[in-house]
């Protein structure tokens, strides 16, 4: 017997929400450290948590410094998260001043 079906939407709960976000995370991370292995492939994963805390992985040809590096793609990214606005509609930059 098999695991059951979840339905896909937002967690309400904070604190199951934060736990699923670290489990799901890991394995993420896992799952791209084994296809970097195993197919001898280039990976990078990019996460921005709620809280704007970012997780990144890249494989040993490109170091998670060069991605973080001042022309690197990651401050782009950076950037534009956190000038969007997030899920409750308030300004994630104007929060941090």
């Amino acid at each position: 017997m098999g695991r059951g079906k979840i339905v896909i939407r937002r967690i309400d709960n904070s604190t199951s929400r934060q736990v699923t976000f670290s489990k799901r995370r890991n394995g993420l991370l896992k799952k791209a450290k084994e296809l970097a292995i195993l197919c001898d492939a280039e990976v990078g994963v990019v996460i921005f948590s709620s809280t704007s805390k970012l997780y990144d992985y890249a494989s040993t040809r490109v170091s998670g410094q060069q991605i973080r590096g001042s022309t690197g793609i990651m401050n782009e990214l950076w950037l534009k998260r956190m000038n969007s606005k997030d899920r409750r509609g308030s300004n994630t930059l104007a929060n941090l001043k």
